[in-house]
């Protein structure tokens, strides 16, 4: 038998076991990382002197890029704390507390990284001075703080005071016990020990994507006037089940409460592209209330953020820290709205309500209300709350020494009981979480358990009930049909105000649906019909071309072969479940015959085919945006030896044909470039920076983008820093010349 154990979990997730050594290493740590393990067995209970405890990793081996195809590639925060805290590390006289801390190694950019991302996942703001500057009154700054270091056993400790570090750059380097690492190339590491070696890729496949540890199924979800979708009930910890969150539907928006890991899986399993959310509003800055941020800016516009400035301004240290960038990064994906702490905020008529929660890092929970026949219909969020026995504890007895005031619990305990129609709870007990039995006498009509792994108690099944995925609370229905809504809506996307009038037979046509899995228009099929879909994703395949992207709702799928009578190239196939408009060939075509449209129409569709095959919208293809950028997009012959210029504004570069070279200020060619890469992102990331050359190296064509209209769609801007950051990383010298 071998020395070195090595076993594939997930995508992007490896584990090396060296049990001479004593070591276990999890390479790569993506979002439910720890999930995984749990499933796969590499996470077991033990039982040793009357403690139980659970085994694990005790080492972790980051990616070289914190980003890859669109997701976060390093989140140590629960694999580090579930070394600690689940196996044992740091508790004082635990059998399995033997002095050692967690390592981190990485690249030195990642390593650093994640101790200042940890360090803020840990404590959020860590002073009564960061509190106030997010418009905290100093007086509930001051109390907010008493709680902090009452959570943190009395110090905000920086991550190096239980965390190790290893720094893995070019060279051989010893992890411990005569175990070696080196790495090899970009983001592959070989192991060895004592002769053994075992090689490791972090790198996801194009096209791949971080996996969650469940299967959810498909849902048909029904959207009515105010009403609440249960669409996670677990913890960090719940290998079946999302983590605690909730969509609230209200008139023709939908906005997500929180986004944890694979919430893009989430919305998928429910028919809900992510192009047809509104807003999050965001409680606290968790990892598994938290690291689904980045899937949102997969949409085609800006949510809306909705949150308090404290727990925006936590949210926001984190992002940064994580990723690197400054702390204004988030206005650049999102519209930022901020809320005022208890007070009924308007947002598009919808009355929000935030409080505080007392916890380790800045925490609002949420009242929504909306005005019915009967009185305001309330549905009340509570994530991450504390027990009232906790909250007890930590109440000073005397004026001046080190614990928050009574009148602070008091008033938190007050907002935890205020009555609702619908209520979800945490209910993960512990130091940092709720308990079912303080709402034994809530007055509320529903309380839903949820933030918890395990199976209710009878005690807690008189209490409240829990809710499974997918599930609606219809808190006002809806008196007509949202998809006739969807219909004007997105046709108003493709056509210009004046003719709005005249697409009433386009309006009048069927809205039908599909399931997960079915196809809804097939590669060499008829042309009787095209579709405008309404919600869902359907996934656009060309597999003789390697074509494979997500069309979000709002996309009309089939249109050239429709206006052309031309065999179809493409197939389209429902993600999950979608609801679409059917539009006969024969209305479409009269339609762009009677307007004069065709020729527009024929204009763009080359330009539409160039972008398609763009690494930039692998993850989001929506065909308004295709067709808004077609038109956008310049086209230009070079000759050989000639340089690209550089324009006055900000543009992005396409190749479209030949080969070109980005280049040193020396004259070194850096890097290839061939038909389908896109470069001088740089300036469009970053205004002021000096760009580097692009030499033709043969005669080709080239086009341009504006900066400006890129800039308006966040999913492409996410996708371009990815694509920055890899080229940097592996071209040094491009570093410089920027």
């Amino acid at each position: 038998m071998g020395k070195i154990k090595k076993i594939k979990v997930a995508p992007g997730i490896s584990w090396v076991e060296v049990p001479d050594a004593g070591l276990n290493i999890l390479c790569g740590c993506p979002a439910d990382s720890v999930k995984h393990l749990i499933k796969n067995g590499m996470i077991k209970t033990i039982e040793k002197n009357g403690a139980t405890f659970e085994s694990g990793p005790n080492v972790i081996l980051l990616s070289d890029t914190s980003i890859q195809n669109g997701q976060f590639s390093n989140l140590g925060e629960f694999p580090v704390l579930q070394m600690l805290y689940k196996q044992g590390m740091i508790i004082p006289n635990h059998p399995n507390n033997k002095g050692q801390k967690p390592l981190l190694m990485g690249t030195k950019k990642q390593v650093k990284a994640q101790l200042s991302y940890i360090y803020r996942g840990n404590y959020g703001l860590t002073s009564v001075e960061e509190i106030v500057s997010a418009g905290i009154a100093k007086e509930l700054a001051e109390d907010m703080m008493k709680v902090k270091l009452k959570f943190a056993f009395g110090k905000i400790a920086h991550t190096d005071n239980f965390l190790d570090t290893l720094v893995i750059e070019n060279k051989r380097v010893e992890v411990k016990n005569n175990v070696f690492i080196k790495r090899s190339k970009f983001n592959n590491y070989v192991i060895e020990y004592e002769g053994e070696k075992v090689s490791i890729s972090l790198d996801l496949k194009p096209g791949e994507s971080f996996t969650p540890s469940y299967h959810l199924g498909f849902y048909k979800v029904h959207r009515e006037y105010f009403s609440v979708i249960h669409s996670g009930e677990g913890d960090g910890w719940d290998i079946h089940r999302p983590c605690m969150s909730s969509i609230i539907t209200y008139d023709q928006n939908m906005y997500i409460i929180d986004t944890g890991p694979n919430i893009l899986e989430t919305l998928n399993s429910l028919g809900i592209s992510v192009s047809s959310i509104k807003g999050i509003f965001h409680t606290h800055c968790h990892d598994d209330h938290f690291s689904g941020l980045t899937a949102l800016i997969q949409a085609d516009h800006k949510l809306d953020y909705y949150a308090t400035p404290a727990v925006r301004s936590s949210v926001s240290k984190k992002l940064s820290a994580l990723l690197g960038r400054p702390e204004d990064f988030m206005n650049r994906y999102f519209n930022i709205v901020d809320l005022e702490r208890e007070k009924w905020n308007n947002v598009e008529g919808m009355g929000v309500k935030p409080f505080y929660s007392p916890h380790p890092v800045e925490t609002t929970n949420f009242q929504f209300r909306v005005i019915s026949e009967n009185g305001y219909k309330i549905y009340s969020h509570m994530a991450d709350i504390a027990s009232f026995n906790v909250l007890n504890n930590m109440v000073s007895s005397k004026k001046g020494d080190d614990g928050p005031s009574k009148e602070l619990f008091d008033k938190v305990k007050e907002n935890y009981l205020a009555e609702a129609d619908v209520k979800k709870i945490d209910i993960g007990g512990g130091m940092i979480h709720g308990m079912a039995k303080d709402f034994l006498n809530d007055k509320s009509k529903k309380i839903i358990l949820s933030h918890t792994n395990r199976n209710l108690t009878p005690e807690e099944k008189e209490i409240g009930e829990r809710a499974s995925f997918g599930m609606i609370d219809t808190l006002i229905p809806s008196n007509a049909n949202p998809m006739s809504s969807y219909v004007q809506k997105y046709l108003r996307h493709y056509f210009p105000e004046e003719l709005f009038d005249e697409l009433r037979d386009i309006i009048n046509c069927p809205i039908v649906d599909f399931n997960a899995g079915s196809i809804l228009l097939k590669q060499s099929g008829k042309n009787d019909y095209l579709y405008l879909t309404l919600t869902g994703n359907v996934e656009m395949i060309q597999s003789k071309k390697n074509l494979h992207q997500m069309v979000s709702a709002g996309s009309l799928i089939g249109e050239m072969a429709a206006l052309l009578s031309e065999p179809r190239k493409k197939t389209y196939v429902a993600q999950g479940h979608v609801w679409a408009l059917k539009i006969p060939a024969i209305i479409y075509q009269d339609f762009i015959k009677k307007h004069r449209l065709l020729q527009h129409i024929l204009k763009r569709r080359t330009n539409k085919n160039i972008l398609l095959n763009l690494p930039i919208f692998e993850q989001m293809a929506s065909s308004y945006i295709i067709n808004t950028l077609s038109q956008a997009l310049t086209r230009k012959q070079i000759h050989k030896n000639n340089k690209i210029p550089v324009g006055d504004s900000p543009e992005l570069v396409v190749i479209i044909s030949g080969e070109f070279a980005l280049m040193s200020p020396k004259g070194e060619i850096l890097e290839s470039l061939k038909k389908n890469s896109i470069c001088r992102e740089e300036r469009i990331l970053f205004p002021k920076m000096p760009i580097s050359d692009i030499r033709a190296i043969t005669d080709g064509e080239y086009g341009l983008i504006s900066g400006d209209q890129l800039n308006e769609i966040p999913a492409v801007i996410w996708k371009l820093f990815e694509i920055y950051d890899l080229r940097t990383a592996l071209q040094p010298k491009l570093k410089k010349a920027a």
